[in-house]
């Protein structure tokens, strides 16, 4: 996308158009890998995207765009920054929204991963949070919610993570896809960032031997978890100098993964945020 020329507004009834067919390809991880691209549905996810300086490549509109105030703006900011706005017919926005909960706008949008972060000139007062080999993309996206809301610093994915940019997983942001910077590091790589951490390097762990109510954190932190189901692997536990756990009743061994991370992030983030 570029602002030197104008955007072009075209409609589109055919489902056998190109634009159409390409943006319907990005169901597909591997033509998002490919083309570094990946779509965001909805006005909410848009606006939120706006509000931190990004406006899709193509936006599609659906009928009846023009008639609401919200998707008429978006529409002049993607022209004016030089994307196109498709003009969908209700057949081809069927095809490419979402079955479940269709919506009016969809943006198609450039990845951003960010480079990581370089242990020794990490700030104190930062906290960021390393993802190992996580699968599940609503967990994903619900985490990334939760780092916005808790202002981690930023999220590495460590090994083979499901991809950020799905469908699932953006949804799941609520618009934070936008706002988080995302880290990608092969597992050796990662190993290597978390043993040169100069601060805390805190993983959830079922042997782990305090309480994650009862610590006192020494910046930056470093929050370590596992995957769903096996957890962390034993060479990135062994890497953290501190291994909690997070209580349960008798009979219960485990949470969803989502709130597991939203709990050790509230309390490692404790009166940083606001009230």
């Amino acid at each position: 996308m570029s602002a030197s020329r104008p955007g072009y507004r075209q409609p589109i009834t055919s489902l056998q158009n190109d634009r159409v067919k390409a943006i319907r390809a990005l169901e597909l991880r591997k033509e998002r890998r490919e083309t570094g691209l990946f779509v965001a549905e909805g006005a909410a996810i848009l606006v939120s995207a706006r509000a931190r300086g990004r406006l899709p490549e193509t936006l599609v509109a659906g009928p009846g765009a023009d008639d609401q105030p919200v998707a008429r703006q978006l529409i002049a900011d993607t022209l004016a920054a030089g994307g196109d706005v498709l003009d969908a017919s209700p057949a081809v926005l069927e095809k490419l929204a979402a079955k479940d909960n269709p919506q009016t706008l969809l943006g198609v949008f450039q990845q951003q991963f960010a480079a990581p972060p370089v242990p020794a000139e990490t700030s104190a007062g930062q906290t960021w949070l390393l993802l190992e080999e996580i699968r599940d993309p609503g967990n994903l996206g619900t985490i990334i919610r939760t780092a916005d809301a808790t202002d981690v610093a930023g999220i590495i994915l460590a090994g083979t993570c499901c991809d950020p940019h799905s469908r699932e997983a953006v949804r799941a942001t609520m618009g934070s896809i936008f706002a988080v910077p995302l880290v990608r590091l092969e597992t050796a790589a990662a190993l290597a960032l978390v043993a040169a951490w100069p601060g805390d390097r805190i993983a959830t762990h079922l042997d782990g031997a305090e309480d994650f109510r009862a610590g006192i954190w020494h910046g930056p932190a470093l929050v370590v978890m596992g995957s769903e189901g096996p957890g962390l692997t034993d060479a990135l536990a062994a890497a953290c100098n501190r291994r909690v756990r997070i209580p349960m009743r008798a009979g219960i061994d485990s949470l969803n993964l989502a709130i597991a991370t939203a709990l050790m992030l509230y309390q490692v983030q404790g009166n940083r945020l606001g009230s």
